[in-house]
């Protein structure tokens, strides 16, 4: 026994020593006398460097509950969002935005004016016009242009406001889609359902605010940043949900473990875990404790809402599910289920959207019309099936990608593609948004006569940023967070609200 007594104080010492590092105390000087002082209590010491009572430790409501609900600062106009990311950029020119001069110069070469001083990801050389490669109509009361390739998007054109102008300086797919979810092309921010979750909570204590489904057979090519939670605390990043086989990984207990075993062992772990916390008040040892509590928590809600099985047949077929299979249309069901169940931010990722036409499900007119097919019928049942619940008026839906494509025909040097496709583009492409706040029918920027730029109604990724933390409640001028003794906000230090939408 005296023994073990002996190596486990030799550990608790090993433990301590590492925690006074070189760059521990290089940080603590950082600022001098003072600082070191101000730092030491901070870091869970008093003045003169002894360790803060335990007692002396106070653990807000916040502390132990970081996703407890929390009143925005201004009348929300939603509750949560769900945000559908065609990852890979689909072609507005073959779904939304109608340009019937551009069918005209179809295989003439591009003006050199385009080409100019532009920055494409493939495009050398003097590419070739390509006009639509899909019939437009106008539908619904509002008369809004929608491509045959979206035959059931027609039935709720009138739900949705289009932004047809919107413009992004990026044009690779990684940084685009870390700008688009971050607000920045650079890793290291908040994605946006962080910041939504940081400043709002959940409703639902035993869900995680902040849920994320993949569909398309791979994940996005920015990777698990665009729904990480940045400098913004662990807790608040987005939890990855599976549509096919378990929901969460290792959410079952291993044979012999009990509810009461698995109880007793988390209680274990965070009594230690609340010590560490009163030596050093790291934030992030809090999110550990939330985390294990919620994985507890999770084990029995997650399967619930998970299960779509128990959806009434005529739900299934109207969004067209595939049971025991990981797809789209099963993930729509699955974001109707979790707002319901009070989730505050629902992230859906469809790969499969870059239309390069270097191969055949990379074309704009085959490979396009069959990633339309798969996401036509899902999201016109969301938004009917949510409205026929009532919760339309209180969730928030966007749709678009992390750019669009160019209305010249790709090639790469004098070499001509295999397959009819377009590069990537982010002077001008689209995207909607739908439900609570939102001007329905609504359309609002407009490109020139072969969708290159757009020339009225020009809108950024910030602008579309603010516009869905206003509906949430935020002035996004104000929602911030300090890091590195700095204020960062999503919007950076540009951003407006793009009121033309709003009802």
């Amino acid at each position: 026994m005296e023994d073990i007594i002996k190596r486990l104080l030799k550990e608790q010492l090993a433990r301590e020593a590492q925690a006074k590092t070189r760059r521990h105390f290089i940080k603590n000087c950082a600022q001098g006398i003072g600082g070191l002082a101000l730092s030491s209590i901070f870091m869970g010491c008093d003045p003169l460097g002894k360790p803060v009572k335990k007692s002396q430790v106070a653990f807000s409501e916040r502390d132990l509950n970081p996703l407890a609900t929390l009143a925005p600062p201004f009348s929300p106009k939603v509750k949560s969002v769900i945000y559908l990311h065609m990852a890979g950029a689909p072609s507005q020119l073959e779904m939304f935005d109608y340009k019937p001069a551009l069918h005209k110069l179809d295989g003439q070469d591009c003006p050199q004016s385009l080409l100019e001083g532009k920055k494409f990801a493939f495009i050398k050389g003097t590419p070739k016009l390509l006009g639509p490669q899909a019939e437009f109509a106008q539908e619904g009361e509002s008369g809004n242009w929608v491509s045959n390739f979206l035959p059931h998007f027609k039935k709720v054109i009138d739900e949705v406001a289009f932004l047809k102008a919107v413009n992004t300086d990026q044009f690779n797919h990684g940084p685009a889609q870390l700008f688009m979810h971050t607000g920045s092309a650079r890793l290291g921010r908040p994605s946006i359902g962080s910041w939504a979750t940081y400043g709002l909570g959940s409703e639902n204590q035993n869900l995680p605010g902040f849920v994320v489904l993949t569909s398309g057979g791979n994940a996005p090519d920015a990777g698990k940043s665009v729904w990480g939670s940045g400098f913004l605390p662990s807790v608040y990043q987005g939890v990855q949900c599976r549509s096919k086989g378990d929901p969460v990984l290792y959410i079952e207990d291993p044979d012999g473990v009990t509810r009461d075993l698995k109880k007793s062992t988390i209680d274990a772990i965070n009594t230690i875990n609340k010590e560490e916390y009163a030596k050093y008040a790291d934030p992030e040892i809090l999110a550990r404790i939330n985390q294990y509590e919620m994985a507890y928590r999770m084990q029995i809600a997650v399967p619930e809402v998970m299960n779509i099985n128990n959806e009434p047949e005529n739900i299934k077929e109207m969004y067209g599910v595939e049971a025991g299979k990981e797809s789209f249309a099963n993930n729509c069901l699955l974001a109707r289920k979790l707002v319901e169940d009070g989730v505050r931010f629902v992230q859906l990722f469809d790969w499969g959207w870059d239309t390069h036409g270097n191969i055949r499900e990379g074309s704009v007119d085959l490979g396009l019309r069959n990633k339309c097919r798969e996401i036509d019928r899902p999201i016109a049942a969301l938004i009917l099936d949510l409205k026929q619940r009532g919760l339309l008026d209180e969730t928030l839906i966007v749709w678009g990608g992390e750019f669009g494509r160019t209305p010249m025909q790709e090639n790469r040097g004098n070499k001509k593609m295999e397959f009819l496709g377009r590069d990537h583009h982010g002077d001008a492409f689209t995207m909607w948004m739908a439900g609570g706040g939102i001007k329905k029918g609504a359309s609002h920027g407009k490109t020139d006569d072969i969708g290159f730029s757009g020339i009225e109604g020009r809108v950024s990724v910030h602008d579309v940023h603010a516009t869905i933390l206003h509906l949430l409640g935020f002035d996004h001028e104000q929602f911030t967070y300090e890091f590195q003794g700095r204020n960062f906000r999503l919007t950076d230090v540009e951003g407006e609200i793009i009121k033309e939408i709003l009802a």
